[in-house]
């Protein structure tokens, strides 16, 4: 990986819009460039955001196999208004196999889970690039708050995080203005849409966070792709 000077980038990223951000991450890593996508409540807006500048960027989704099927039938009209150079990543144990193999692992070990269905694969296609672009916001959980706009991921790659210091509101404006479809499960109050079972996603309650419906009562808002795993974060050699 080449060597950047990160505190100097971001204390200059502070101030510097998002589209600059990105236009940066072009500049500097392209054609190893790449970003990846939940087709979430908020993806349509960065995917649009950064596809102005890069039409033809490389974009990672994880089928793990258990999205609501809003979210599929919400990826198949932002690719196609979008023109998106879409890579679709699967886990190494095809779902139905997954499920006869470990049952409803995601209420005994979500993390396990995730592990297997969304970071594994993940990590597997991300090793062909050299930066990666995402949508995190502080605003979304205690989590996130320490997050910088280039950060260096696994001591391997770049990851660019342009939208840091965006609202909810911004979001929408950005939506309303270039005439983004939503999610359709937003106005039912998902905030933040991970996999289709209860125990992964469930509606957000007024006054909570974004992210407070993800694995409501497992005590974990991560699915570790952007912050550790608790086992990983005590050192364990668990798949990452």
């Amino acid at each position: 990986m080449k060597t950047y000077d990160f505190q100097q980038l971001n204390q200059r990223f502070e101030t510097s819009s998002s589209e600059d951000i990105v236009r940066w991450a072009v500049a500097e890593l392209d054609p190893g460039l790449c970003m990846s996508t939940s087709f979430g409540a908020e993806s349509a807006v960065l995917l649009h955001l950064v596809t102005q500048i890069q039409p033809q960027i490389p974009v990672l989704f994880t089928d793990t196999g258990f999205h609501f099927k809003e979210t599929l039938e919400h990826k198949d009209r932002l690719t196609e208004r979008l023109h998106l150079n879409l890579r679709v990543l699967k886990p190494e144990i095809p779902h139905e196999e997954f499920l006869a193999k470990n049952g409803k692992l995601y209420e005994r070990d979500p993390d396990s889970c995730c592990a297997q269905n969304k970071i594994a694969p993940f990590e597997k296609a991300i090793v062909d690039y050299q930066g990666w672009i995402t949508g995190i916001r502080r605003q979304q959980a205690d989590t996130r708050k320490a997050a910088q706009f280039v950060e260096s991921y696994r001591d391997r790659l770049v990851k660019v995080n342009p939208l840091l210091n965006w609202t909810s509101k911004m979001f929408w404006d950005y939506a309303k203005k270039y005439n983004l479809p939503y999610h359709p499960l937003w106005e039912k109050g998902y905030l933040s849409i991970g996999c289709s079972p209860e125990t992964c996603t469930r509606p957000v309650q007024l006054g909570e966070d974004p992210r407070s419906g993800r694995w409501a009562g497992f005590g974990k808002v991560e699915c570790g792709i952007h912050t550790p795993l608790k086992n990983e974060a005590q050192g364990s050699n668990a798949s990452k």
